[in-house]
């Protein structure tokens, strides 16, 4: 079974700093048809104006990842943690028994375009953590990218769930396919381009939730980018 979710129809939260689209219900946004997926709870697709981004909050017991679509990202934490997010890293922290952090756009000139990922971890209490892994466009080109998972294989960062996440970069007429293993579901998230996932069509900002199937067919129609988590 596979169910689209449509980019038109997420949720939004406009400021005069951040447009942020939200996949499923998050903040002031609430939609109980779409509060999460199995492990998965949060992805929103934030765009961060110059010299501006979320002052120091904090989190516990989340799995969070920040994928950079476009521009940098500074982080910084109250453990010591200090870096800059660039185009082709991936940021993963794990808020644990509690972090305090801060996000924010350090271009004076350019906005930041990016997705925010939040997966519940197995269980409550671990250690605050965090990583930053960079991954070549080329790797990813024409085929499925570990960029995450729960043993940090392959270079992969490391998520505190039995979740794999995948990059790719499809050029028109490239194909993936993707088989499902048993009790296993996988949630697309479309960045650029367009895709025919099973003979249903999305594009950029749509989700097609898939479960009860054997085999994903990921057919490329407009050269892009995509997410693919396979989920317990």
């Amino acid at each position: 079974m596979i169910s689209i979710r449509r980019s038109e129809d997420r949720g939004t939260t406009k400021l005069d700093w951040l447009d942020s689209k939200h996949t499923f219900s998050f903040g002031d946004y609430y939609d109980p048809e779409w509060e999460g997926f199995r492990s998965l709870r949060v992805i929103n697709e934030d765009i961060i104006e110059p010299d501006n981004g979320f002052p120091f909050h904090s989190h516990r017991d989340m799995e969070i990842i920040t994928y950079i679509i476009d521009g940098s990202l500074r982080h910084k934490d109250n453990a010591g943690g200090g870096s800059i997010i660039h185009l082709g890293e991936v940021q993963k922290m794990s808020a644990g028994t509690g972090i305090i952090h801060s996000e924010f756009n350090p271009s004076h000139s350019e906005a930041v375009h990016l997705l925010q990922i939040w997966i519940i971890p197995e269980k409550k209490g671990l250690p605050p953590g965090y990583e930053q892994k960079t991954f070549s466009h080329q790797d990813k080109e024409g085929k499925l990218l570990l960029i995450g998972s729960k043993d940090g294989r392959a270079g992969s960062v490391t998520i505190h769930q039995d979740v794999d996440l995948y990059s790719s970069y499809l050029k028109k007429g490239d194909e993936i396919h993707f088989l499902l293993l048993k009790d296993r579901a996988v949630w697309i998230q479309v960045i650029e381009g367009e895709l025919e996932v099973n003979d249903k069509i999305l594009l950029a900002g749509d989700s097609a939730q898939v479960s009860n199937e054997k085999e994903i067919h990921i057919k490329c129609t407009h050269p892009g980018e995509f997410l693919l988590f396979d989920l317990a």
